[in-house]
């Protein structure tokens, strides 16, 4: 596939997967375990802005991460690293992305029944 412009919606992600994480302090992070859900921040290039997101844990030790905001390019093979604060908690290779924004605006779109307007147009039947 290849986007009409660096900007467009099939670009950008806001779920991915990872193999099994190699954690550098603990391994998984107490909180991880506990709650088995865990908000940190993730990047998956090296100069790019830290993006916030939730990580939940797998059995196998791999995590599903839910970024707060859709990413741009994410792509299987890359490494998503984890960080609370400065510190670096660990990293994962992504094995799996979930579907793009475009492709999640096109099924709203197809999913939409009337728009609510349109319902407090229809009089009720008496």
């Amino acid at each position: 596939f290849k986007a009409p412009t660096t900007d467009h919606p099939a670009l950008y992600r806001d779920l991915l997967r990872t193999n099994r994480v190699h954690w550098i302090a603990e391994e998984p992070p107490a909180e991880l375990v506990r709650e088995k859900m865990m908000e940190c921040h993730f990047r998956f290039r090296h100069q790019m802005a830290l993006v916030p997101c939730v990580l939940t844990l797998n059995q196998d030790g791999s995590v599903w991460v839910t970024l707060v905001k859709p990413a741009r390019a994410i792509t299987p093979g890359q490494f998503a690293v984890f960080y609370k604060g400065d510190e670096c908690l660990g990293s994962g290779k992504i094995v799996r992305i979930g579907p793009s924004v475009y492709t999640m605006q096109q099924g709203r779109n197809r999913e939409e029944g009337p728009k609510k307007e349109e319902i407090d147009q229809i009089e009720p039947v008496t």
